[in-house]
């Protein structure tokens, strides 16, 4: 039906008959002459209709926004004064011969701009896929999927499907639950990751196993998360960390070459967990914003101030100072916001002392905590920060990772606020976990990363001893302040893996129940292995310049986790219920 794509026509097509189809993008009628934006995929060309054609004139006069059509004519130049720098097809345009209505469209639901919401984006999703900035999104996407399947085949992975319908296993979030028609009363579970599967692979002698698989979390609902995305799963066979990691940086910085010709800087700088939580309260730092939380308990242990000596003397805590460059302009209305931001993250308060006049020490701060600090803390303070004058230092006191968690959201709106977030690309390797985290409220451990993850020690009995100071072997690669990949060397010893499982409160019943199989897996000449996995939707949209991942998913669910366009989740009959013999409470089914 075509024979090109409108998008494409440009000046050597010149004088060329060809055949194009698409949408109509608009459709004016200036002064007898019709100009219709005909829009592909591969982008939008001006075809003019004159009044003296007589087949296509009377089609064009009826042409509205999103009909369908297919046209042949001549392409011509524009003239110079009417050149469109903002198209790509803007020198040219298309002489219609004949106009031809495929297939008429009724008035939109929707504006097919970024105005739209997204309630509306998602329940018209086919019509906002049509847009440049969806097509483009999508097929960037694509380009990604597809050298990353050319990266790791050319180094001898091979690409392998694992299970949809598995087992219920305990990984971090709720599984989604499928029940069996013909085994009433018992469940398949939707794979949170493919992770029990590919360790199986590496004890099948598979040796280098990758797949870019669907995964399934029942997660508490939040702003960009999807119950349903997409991973690059990888495993490799007879590897220490430094092999897994060359594999993915190599990958990573083909993907960046490939898709947006950009050269990645390197080597990926490694930092350890512990240090990315002191510097930066986070372990996804975004390097690209220049500001470094500080220290300052040595400062303050002294002070009678006990909101900042109390926490300077007790280990588990910290009094942490981030310097805002050039804030002392702030209003105290922007600084009440500020605080409002790190309340939410669990802080009692946000102390703050604007530094009026560097030379004038003392005397030249102001802050509501200066009359609790004595002249050595004030200038300590000031010294350890490196503050200036026309400077803002906010202070954060209390446990370390509470400290962390509203420090490292507070650097990040600074950041972003007083726009010095730098231009470009900074990856990072996270390294030296800790094995485990201790919830005090449970009064349990659970593992950082997940209870396959190999400790530092080899040790069961040492690992028992100390599970608080345990390193673990895990790694996360971080881009511009979001974890793109995360893996590890995996457990490959039983005896260590049960004592995992008891540090985790997994009993060996409970543990044979779960994980039996691949228990006993271990007990067969199972060979050290280790991999990484990565999200490609998040990879995607930092690729896109998109905040959201789900304006690189063609079909995602909201926050809510609702797809608008299918109005799923949505009840069933009783008759397939009672196939499945599953019983729906009054409530559940009042609700719906």
């Amino acid at each position: 039906m075509r024979t090109h794509l409108c998008g494409n026509i440009n000046e050597s097509h010149d004088g060329q008959t060809v055949s194009l189809c698409g949408w109509v993008t608009r459709a004016r009628d200036l002064g007898g002459l019709i100009f219709i934006g005909l829009r592909d995929h591969a982008g939008v060309l001006q075809v003019v209709v004159e009044p003296d054609n007589e087949i296509a004139f009377p089609v064009a006069e009826k042409l509205r926004n999103e009909y369908c059509i297919r046209v042949s004519g001549k392409v011509r130049l524009r003239p110079e004064s009417q050149w469109n720098p903002d198209m790509k097809t803007g020198k040219v345009e298309l002489l219609a011969d004949t106009v031809e209505l495929l297939n008429a469209s009724a008035p939109l639901p929707l504006l097919m701009t970024d105005e739209d919401g997204e309630e509306v984006r998602l329940k018209y999703r086919y019509l906002d896929l049509r847009r440049e900035r969806m097509q483009r999104n999508l097929r960037l996407r694509a380009r990604l999927t597809g050298a990353i399947r050319r990266y790791l085949e050319g180094h001898g992975f091979v690409d392998t499907e694992t299970p949809i319908l598995t087992k219920a296993t305990p990984e971090g979030a709720r599984d989604y639950l499928v029940p069996s028609r013909v085994h009433p009363g018992s469940f398949f579970a939707l794979p949170q990751s493919p992770q029990i599967f590919k360790q199986l692979l590496m004890m099948s002698g598979l040796d280098r196993y990758y797949q870019i698989a669907r995964c399934f979390r029942d997660e508490d609902l939040r702003a960009d998360r999807q119950p349903e995305f997409t991973q690059l799963d990888l495993e490799m066979s007879f590897v220490e960390e430094s092999d897994v990691q060359a594999i993915a940086e190599g990958m990573v910085r083909t993907v960046f070459r490939e898709v947006l010709d950009v050269e990645l800087p390197g080597p990926f700088p490694r930092m350890s967990w512990h240090e990315a939580m002191r510097r930066f309260g986070s372990d996804k730092p975004d390097l690209r914003i220049p500001l470094e939380l500080v220290t300052i308990c040595d400062q303050v242990r002294h002070v009678e101030f006990q909101v900042f000596s109390g926490p300077a003397n007790d280990p588990g805590s910290r009094v942490a100072a981030l310097r805002a460059p050039g804030g002392a302009n702030l209003s105290r209305k922007q600084i009440d916001e500020y605080a409002a931001l790190t309340a939410k993250y669990g802080a009692k308060g946000l102390a703050w002392m604007k530094v009026n006049d560097r030379s004038a020490g003392v005397e030249g701060v102001q802050s509501p905590i200066a009359k609790f600090l004595d002249e050595a803390a004030i200038t300590g303070i000031l010294e350890a920060t490196d503050a200036e004058t026309g400077d803002l230092l906010f202070f954060g006191a209390g446990p370390k990772a509470t400290v962390a968690a509203f420090m490292g959201a507070l650097r990040l709106a600074v950041g972003r606020d007083f726009d010095l977030v730098e231009a470009g690309w900074r990856p990072l390797w996270v390294v030296d976990f800790p094995m485990f985290e201790f919830d005090a409220e449970d009064d349990r451990y659970y593992a950082l990363h997940h209870p396959f993850t190999a400790p530092a020690t080899p040790d069961a009995e040492a690992l028992r001893a100390d599970p608080a100071n345990a390193m673990s072997r895990g790694y996360d690669l971080v881009l511009n302040g979001s974890e793109i990949g995360g893996g590890s060397i995996r457990i490959h010893d039983p005896s260590l893996q049960q004592a995992v499982f008891d540090l985790l409160g997994i009993d060996e019943e409970e543990a044979g129940k779960r994980f039996g199989f691949l228990l006993e897996a271990l007990r067969y000449g199972c060979p050290p292995h280790g991999g990484i996995a990565f999200g490609i939707d998040r990879i995607a949209a930092l690729m896109a310049g998109e905040d959201s991942i789900r304006e690189v998913i063609a079909f995602p669910k909201t926050a809510s986790a609702i797809c608008p366009l299918t109005s799923a989740p949505a009840p069933v009959d009783a008759a397939q219920l009672d196939e499945l013999g599953i019983a729906v409470p009054e409530k559940a089914s009042a609700a719906e």
